[in-house]
C-alpha cells in the first residue's frame, strides 16, 4: 500500500513539474491599455487578441492589419483611427467614437458595436456579418456601404443586411 501511494505521489509530482509549466508558458494574459493615452500610437500588424482598450484615447492610432479578435474597446475614443484590414471579430466596440476612422476591409464579424459613432467613417469592403448594431446604425452604414471584404469574400451591404 505504501509503495502504491509513493508511486502515485511521484507520478503526480512529475506531471506537476513536467507538464504544467509547459502549459503555463503557452498562456499569456491579455494586454491591458485601459484608461491609457494612446493618441497616434502605432499598433499596425500586431497580434492583440483579447487586449483591453476600455476608456482609452486612441485618436489617430494605427491598427492597420492588426489581429484584434475579442479585444475590448468599450467607451473609447478612436476618431481618425486607421483600422484598415484589422480583424475585430468578436470585439466589443460599444460606445466608441469612430468618427472619421478607416474601417475599410476590416472584419467585424460578431462584434458588439452598439452606440458606436460612425460619422464620416470609411467602411468600404468591411464585413459586419452577425455584428450587433441597432437599426439607426445599420441605416447609417448602409448609406455608405460598398465593396467585398478581401479576407472573407462577403459583400459589405450583404453583411449589414442592407435592402
Amino acid at each position: 500500500m505504501f509503495w502504491r501511494q509513493l508511486t502515485a505521489f511521484i507520478l503526480m509530482l512529475v506531471l506537476f513539474c513536467g507538464v504544467l509549466p509547459a502549459q503555463a508558458a503557452d498562456y499569456a494574459p491579455p494586454l491591458s491599455f485601459s484608461n491609457a493615452e494612446l493618441k497616434g500610437r502605432d499598433f499596425s500588424g500586431q497580434t492583440l487578441r483579447a487586449a483591453e482598450f476600455s476608456n482609452a484615447n486612441m485618436e489617430l492610432a494605427n491598427f492597420a492589419n492588426a489581429n484584434l479578435q475579442g479585444a475590448v474597446f468599450s467607451a473609447s475614443v478612436m476618431t481618425g483611427a486607421n483600422l484598415h484590414g484589422a480583424d475585430l471579430s468578436n470585439a466589443m466596440v460599444d460606445q466608441v467614437n469612430l468618427t472619421k476612422a478607416d474601417l475599410s476591409d476590416a472584419v467585424l464579424t460578431e462584434a458588439l458595436l452598439l452606440r458606436a459613432i460612425f460619422e464620416d467613417v470609411n467602411i468600404a469592403n468591411a464585413d459586419f456579418s452577425d455584428a450587433i448594431l441597432d437599426r439607426a446604425q445599420i441605416k447609417e452604414l448602409c448609406a455608405k456601404a460598398s465593396g467585398v471584404n478581401s479576407k472573407t469574400g462577403v459583400e459589405t451591404r450583404y453583411s449589414l443586411g442592407c435592402r
